[in-house]
């Protein structure tokens, strides 16, 4: 084969670098951020619309009226628009994370070899988490969701299950809208320890206090537990809690979901009609396959957590990507705890990719059949539209749609570890990183630019992070 270098055109290179690198532009936006009828154009960028209808757009525009995506394609009007020269970038949707314990995250890493899920319910379930005070978790779901935004998720479902008092709750809750993230605050009572039993009481309050508009960053949901064999009965989900949630009207997120005991509960709830798609289930491995057959005809939605299951060592260890693609159900994905695990979505996309494909070629190695993998539309296709889906909010996010929210990411595609650009979505997901985020969109709204989580006072947060990790660490279990 003979080598050739293919000349470049000048429409392959950016004439200029990325405005989301400019002071100046940050400032004509932060300017007209009150204007309803606010124009930005971002112009000549790669756009990976994770559309169906709309695919990958070269050399395109991208144009955000207000907090919503109103046009995508080539020369868009500039007419009042603040422009964002985009060469050389790649316009994707943002992240959606679909289940992460985000009050935890002051303890980061504090367990990175965790020999089971045993061992993380004794040290953080049943230890750290009974001494929480409201302002612990403050701390830990801000420190959660402004790390989300600096890797790129612009949606997250805080699975808050250490809601010990009204006020624990409303810590977390504050904690959403002081970063700005299009947050899903899904609410448990605690696994251990004392606390006040006002959960599930207290959803409705939640509700009418922070939920109660239909065009809001925040959404609520309830969380439960698949069984009662962690913490007993009232955390398990069941006709019960199902009646709560349907009587305010929010949907429902499942954790440890896996084993023989919740494959036999996923069959109860089938009978007793309390799987749909507002259901959300986490985990799901090792389940059987009449309960795979169940999940799939109801349209119950999945969120695997790929590094999770894999390093805890859930049930089998695999994420259950190809029992839920056989069954017709594209999973969303998600972080789970930072205690043991990453922070990113980029992780769990490579992730999720390797295990799949070793596990199709492992499979048919030594015959003559050909494995099934997944590719890396696929796995951004479960950390965006289907993440979206999965958190109840596919009309709203999760890909980039006119009519949608703008929750976007401007990824430089010319940077060292980027360029050249080959394949915009190949790049996404198996090269890029939070460093290549340049810029943040979430509601339309810039929450990250030039590379810096904006709004944010590091210092005063690393004092309140340390802060909370030392009461925390060192306070008798209750």
């Amino acid at each position: 084969m003979t080598n050739r270098t293919l000349p470049l055109t000048p429409s392959d290179l950016p004439s200029t670098p990325s405005d989301t690198t400019s002071p100046a532009v940050l400032e004509q936006l932060r300017r007209r951020s009150a204007d309803p009828a606010r124009r930005t154009l971002f112009t000549g960028a790669t756009i990976v619309t994770m559309d169906p209808g709309l695919g990958v757009l070269h050399h395109a525009d991208l144009l955000v009226e207000g907090e919503t995506v109103v046009a995508i394609g080539s020369g868009l009007s500039r007419d009042g628009a603040v422009v964002v020269e985009a060469a050389g970038t790649i316009l994707t949707p943002g992240f959606v994370d679909t289940h992460r314990h985000a009050w935890q995250a002051q303890l980061r890493r504090i367990m990175p070899d965790v020999d089971d899920l045993g061992a993380y319910v004794r040290s953080t379930l049943a230890g750290h988490a009974t001494v929480y005070r409201p302002h612990d978790m403050y701390v830990g779901t801000k420190l959660a969701a402004l790390t989300a935004i600096d890797s790129g998720i612009t949606c997250m479902l805080d699975f808050s299950h250490n809601s010990r008092t009204p006020e624990h709750s409303d810590a977390a809750v504050h904690a959403l809208i002081d970063t700005g993230i299009r947050g899903v605050h899904a609410s448990m009572g605690p696994h251990f320890g004392d606390w006040d039993r006002q959960w599930p009481g207290d959803l409705g309050r939640l509700r009418e206090t922070y939920f109660s508009g239909d065009d809001q960053l925040l959404t609520l949901r309830l969380a439960a537990l698949a069984t009662d064999e962690i913490s007993g009965p009232a955390l398990a989900y069941g006709p019960e809690l199902a009646r709560t949630a349907a009587d305010l009207g929010i949907g429902v997120s499942v954790d440890a979901v896996f084993g023989t005991s919740s494959s036999r509960a996923v069959l109860g709830w089938e009978e007793q009609g309390l799987l749909g798609t507002d259901l959300t289930l986490i985990h799901a491995t090792g389940l059987t396959m009449d309960a795979w057959k169940a999940i799939g005809e109801s349209g119950t939605t999945i969120a695997l957590a790929p590094t999770s299951d894999a390093q805890i060592g859930l049930e089998t260890a695999i994420p259950a990507i190809d029992e839920a693609l056989a069954v017709g159900i594209r999973p969303g994905l998600s972080i789970d705890v930072e205690v043991a695990l990453v922070s990113d979505m980029f992780t769990q996309m490579r992730a999720l990719h390797a295990i799949q494909r070793m596990r199709a070629v492992n499979t048919v190695h030594g015959t003559d059949r050909r494995p099934t993998r997944i590719t890396t539309h696929d796995v951004l296709d479960f950390a965006t539209l289907q993440g979206a889906r999965t958190n109840g909010l596919a009309g709203t996010t999760g890909s980039l749609t006119p009519g949608k929210k703008a929750d976007l990411l401007v990824i430089q595609a010319e940077d060292l570890n980027n360029m050249p650009l080959n394949d915009a979505i190949g790049t996404v997901v198996l090269g890029s990183d939070a460093r290549n985020i340049s810029a943040v969109l979430i509601n339309g709204r810039p929450r990250k630019w030039n590379g810096q989580v904006l709004d944010v006072d590091l210092p005063a947060l690393r004092a309140e992070v340390h802060a909370s990790r030392e009461y925390v660490r060192n306070a008798p279990a209750a």
